[in-house]
This record gives structure tokens, C-alpha cells and sequence, in this order.
């Protein structure tokens, strides 16, 4: 059987069990998937300084990855770690920001980024000239109440969330919009189930770029 494993690179316990419970859905018979979060480091990341943190837990977790190990998803969508852990690891690595955003890239189409962070916009900016689509990229829309005082009050942080995407679409030109973080894994399965196609999920989208890549 091919397994994927999934690091946190936050320290969140909830917020592993969430995306592990989103990305079940999308795998395929045959194909298991685990998870680890990280033992230090923060609860959730906003800022570029948590992101390069992050980067050690992210390493040790991959490096002691078992050779069961088909693909290792880092499941933060500033993606920290991942060169470094594909330079090292004996199996497929991806990271959500990277296959989101190339999820939404596909075909040509404009996209967007809808998220909670401010302290990351340059960052996902940065991931987006990275990948060489800052032709397609209409921008980043980000909530103004913080994404602490969101992740306590989940409604809140969908309807926030459901603004950033109408900005995106109608008044950016966006044809789809990418939700900016793992942890808000519950609030992208909403949105999509109320936007349709128009919103990338990240996990599900690791996860199918994962299969592809793995030929599962």
C-alpha cells in the first residue's frame, strides 16, 4: 500500500486531525495517508518569522520519514522547508501553496489568494514570482480582523473569507481563488461547496498533485 505523509508545521494537534480529515476524502484505494505536527515552533503561523522556524521541525519530521513513504506533504502554504526536504528526501515532496497555486494557474486561468494572514501576503507574493505566474495572479485579498480572532469564531472567518473571494472574482478579475492556509482546511470545503469551481482547496489539491506525481 503507498502512504502520504503529512507534516504540520505548526504544532496544532486540531489543526493536523482537520487536515488529515480533509484529505481523506480524495485518496484512492490503496493509498493511506499519516500525519505529524511539529513538537516546537507555534500554534499557527502568521508571519515570515514563524514560517522560518518552522523549517527545522518540517526537516527532522521528513528526514524521519519511513521508506513506506510514498510522498511527504508539508501542509503549510508558505511551504517552509521544501526545497531543503526535496533535496533530501528519497520520496516525492509537495507543498500546499505550490500545488494550489498551480492548481489554480492551470489552463492559463487568472487566479487569486484569499487568506486570514497579512504578516504572509509578501510571502505568498514571493511563492507566486517563484513560480513564474505573476502574469496570472490578480493579487492577494486578506481579512482585516486577524486570523487568531477568526480561527476562534469559524463562522466569522467564513463569512470573511466568502468577502475575500467576491473581491477577487468580481472586482480583481480572478477566475479562481486559492484559500491561503491549511488550517483554514474546514472554511475552504465550505467555500467550495458555495462557490463551486471557483475555489482551490489546498489539502485536496496536494493531494491529487501527489497521486499524479506518484502515478497512484
Amino acid at each position: 500500500m503507498a502512504a502520504i505523509f503529512l507534516i504540520n508545521p505548526n504544532t496544532s494537534a486540531r489543526t493536523l486531525a482537520m487536515m488529515l480529515d480533509a484529505a481523506r476524502p480524495h485518496l484512492p484505494d490503496g493509498v493511506s495517508i499519516q500525519g505529524a505536527h511539529a513538537a516546537t515552533g507555534v500554534p499557527m503561523i502568521v508571519t515570515a518569522a514563524d514560517l522560518e522556524q518552522s523549517v527545522a521541525e518540517v526537516l527532522r519530521l521528513g528526514q524521519a520519514a519511513g521508506p513506506e513513504i510514498t510522498a511527504i506533504i508539508i501542509a503549510a502554504f508558505g511551504d517552509p522547508g521544501l526545497a531543503a526536504l526535496r533535496a533530501t528526501a528519497l520520496c516525492k515532496v509537495i507543498g500546499i501553496g505550490e500545488a494550489a497555486i498551480r492548481a489554480a494557474a492551470a489552463g492559463g486561468r487568472r487566479f487569486g489568494i484569499a487568506t486570514t494572514t497579512p504578516g504572509l501576503v509578501r510571502a505568498i507574493e514571493a511563492k507566486v514570482a517563484a513560480l513564474s505566474l505573476t502574469a496570472q495572479f490578480t493579487g492577494v485579498r486578506v481579512s482585516s480582523l486577524g486570523p487568531r480572532r477568526l480561527a476562534a469564531d469559524p463562522g466569522r472567518q467564513e463569512r470573511e473569507l466568502a468577502l475575500c473571494v467576491d473581491a477577487c472574482i468580481a472586482r480583481d478579475g480572478a477566475q479562481v481563488v486559492v484559500i491561503g492556509g491549511g488550517p483554514l482546511s474546514d472554511t475552504a470545503r465550505a467555500l467550495h461547496a458555495r462557490f463551486g469551481a471557483a475555489v482551490i482547496e489546498p489539502i485536496p489539491a496536494a493531494i491529487h498533485h501527489a497521486l499524479r506525481l506518484c502515478r497512484l
